[in-house]
């Protein structure tokens, strides 16, 4: 049995009535799944799985907290996840995922939604991850402002050096007319 056959789900053998899965995605599930975005977390995963004709409509209900590095210490910071998605596949001759269906090969039969509730949870983390105001780790924060360019003593840096073949335009008048 491999890592993650528990998220594999039989397509062909699924009835009309709908079905509801419950996973526990924990420290060893995002271990395995080895994301670059994060590797540590607790989050609870509700998948409902409709059959319309020869579609079917998966639900997905992510909720827990993951952890990232901070983008200024890079020290631990545990994010809140709370996402609802939907994906939508298909059987068919070939596998191909345009984004808006996934189509599963027929023969297979089945689709692992593992990398998805992976996917779903890296869509719902902040582009910017960083602590609140006053908790990074204060040697860090030490580092990087040592190490940060100086910045300029309040100057006007708009009025810097201007290329000459611009200078010209300063000096146009422009006439309204009333």
């Amino acid at each position: 049995m491999g890592r993650f056959d528990k998220y594999n789900v039989d397509l062909k053998g699924l009835k009309a009535a709908p079905l509801e899965m419950e996973f526990d995605l924990d420290n060893a599930f995002f271990g395995d799944i080895d994301g670059e975005e994060f590797q540590k977390g607790s989050v609870k995963a509700l998948v409902k799985v409709k059959k319309n004709r020869d579609v079917f409509d998966f639900s997905f209900e992510l909720s827990g907290t993951v952890v990232v590095p901070c983008d200024r210490c890079l020290d631990d910071l545990e994010i809140d996840v709370d996402t609802e998605n939907e994906l939508r596949v298909k059987l068919g001759d070939d596998y191909a995922d345009d984004g808006d269906i996934v189509i599963v090969p027929e023969q297979d039969g089945d689709i692992n939604i593992a990398w998805y509730l992976y996917e779903f949870i890296a869509l719902a983390l902040p582009m910017k991850r960083v602590h609140a105001p006053g908790k990074c780790n204060h040697e860090m924060t030490g580092k990087l402002k040592k190490h940060s360019p100086e910045e300029s003593d309040g100057g006007d840096t708009d009025e810097q050096e201007i290329d000459p073949r611009w200078a010209g335009l300063k000096n146009i008048q422009i006439e309204e007319d009333n």
